[in-house]
């Protein structure tokens, strides 16, 4: 693989040299990554002005294939850790960052992730230093955040949705992404083959949403296989029982919908049980 640090609008970067493109394997999606920690670095009292920010990737996505990058330049030079640019009290600062982590690991694109971002470092990177690894004793919330990203990348690898379908053009839509008042976006990633979809759900203000009805493409039973606000992670364990039913009533365009309860600050995922 060749990997192109770019950061213009220059076309072609990960199209073949016999189609006038550069050749590289992979592009990193550097509007992604600043307008999603835009999104985040804001107090959720704000967030609702500011919801084409973790929308707008989708409009240039399979222009090139991107990395999703939360990159060295990005914990240094007195910009912070990812952690330290959450806001909140430290309950909502850790939610939000395993939102954020979340997000990335479930949004089209390959995850770069750098060194000490997987457990939640609290201070900026130090070339002179070490990763803090002493902080996995130091309570549930840095444990909780190794924890996540473990279980995120046993969830990728798991359902071939959240990657086999990146960059073609049926891997993803958006379920809801309009509503901002709330904080609220939802999606769908599949493959080409029928029932292989998951819904994720972000709710990112710090309120849970109770019975917020959501269209499905599908009917049945869907299971929870990601709660961002699980205990395990630190999180309050708000949820929605193992999962939820998507009966026959319309919404969001599809015929079918269900009504989940959406922890605060997080990201939930849920699959179709065969």
């Amino acid at each position: 693989m060749t990997i192109a640090e770019e950061s213009t609008a220059w076309p072609q970067v990960t199209r073949p040299p016999y189609l006038g493109g550069l050749g590289f394997s992979f592009k990193w999606n550097m509007g992604w990554m600043h307008d999603t920690l835009n999104y985040f670095k804001r107090d959720p009292v704000y967030r609702k002005y500011h919801q084409n920010d973790l929308t707008f990737a989708m409009l240039y996505h399979h222009h090139e294939n991107f990395i999703l990058p939360l990159s060295h330049d990005e914990v240094v030079h007195g910009k912070g850790s990812l952690l330290g640019r959450m806001p909140g009290d430290d309950w909502q600062r850790f939610a939000n960052l395993r939102a954020l982590l979340g997000y990335q690991w479930l949004f089209p694109g390959k995850m770069l992730l750098f060194m000490g971002c997987e457990l939640g470092q609290t201070p900026e990177w130090n070339a002179n230093g070490e990763v803090e690894w002493w902080l996995l004793a130091a309570g549930p919330y840095h444990h909780g955040v190794q924890s996540l990203v473990r279980d995120l990348n046993q969830l990728y690898k798991k359902y071939p949705a959240l990657w086999q379908s990146d960059f073609e053009l049926h891997g993803f839509y958006w379920l809801d992404c309009s509503d901002s008042d709330s904080c609220i976006l939802s999606f769908i990633r599949q493959t080409a083959e029928p029932g292989s979809e998951i819904a994720v759900i972000l709710n990112l203000a710090p309120v849970v949403r109770y019975h917020y009805r959501l269209g499905l493409p599908r009917p049945g039973k869907w299971r929870e296989i990601l709660n961002s606000d699980a205990d395990i992670y630190g999180g309050s364990n708000v949820g929605n029982m193992g999962g939820v039913v998507a009966a026959e009533h319309k919404s969001h365009g599809h015929p079918f919908s269900a009504e989940f309860t959406l922890p605060p600050l997080s990201i939930t995922a849920f699959s179709l049980q065969q």
